[in-house]
């Protein structure tokens, strides 16, 4: 099975649209990926929770259901597993492109996965840095439907 690291910003989307290709993946990927993210990304959800709420025109209980509905298939990993060098080698790849997204590299290098984001600034500095551990929702879509057959 292959580890897939999942942004926040995959969470926000999948959380807006569970019937998207986004949320389909992260509902029903589970017999074929195993989604892991940092801790972080419950934080930064709950930061932009009434956003979510006002977006997605959630009730409390609606936006629980589908936080809880996305969340249960992502190993939540605490940040103290991270050994220093993966993470200081990780803020060196992110520090010129988003030092806030050094986390989810980190995991992405821990767990020897891939780190499934949207934000294409990251991904596309990060390849450029000649970082392939990355893969964009179309690329993880293709491969999620070939398993389905």
């Amino acid at each position: 099975m292959t580890n897939i690291i999942v942004d926040t910003n995959i969470v926000f989307s999948a959380l807006l649209n569970t019937s998207s290709r986004i949320g389909q993946i992260s509902i029903n990927g589970k017999n074929y990926f195993e989604f892991y993210s940092p801790e972080y990304v419950r934080f930064e959800i709950f930061q932009h929770k009434e956003k979510i709420k006002s977006i997605g025109k959630f009730s409390e209980d609606e936006f629980i259901e589908t936080y809880s509905l996305i969340l249960k298939n992502i190993t939540i990993l605490n940040h103290s597993i991270i050994p220093p060098e993966i993470y200081r080698s990780a803020e060196l790849l992110c520090k010129d492109i988003d030092v806030d997204d050094t986390i989810f590299v980190a995991v992405s290098d821990f767990a020897k996965g891939k780190l499934w984001t949207g934000d294409m600034k990251l991904l596309n500095g990060l390849k450029n840095k000649g970082y392939e551990q990355v893969i964009k929702t179309e690329e993880l879509y293709q491969d999620f439907l070939s398993k389905e057959k």
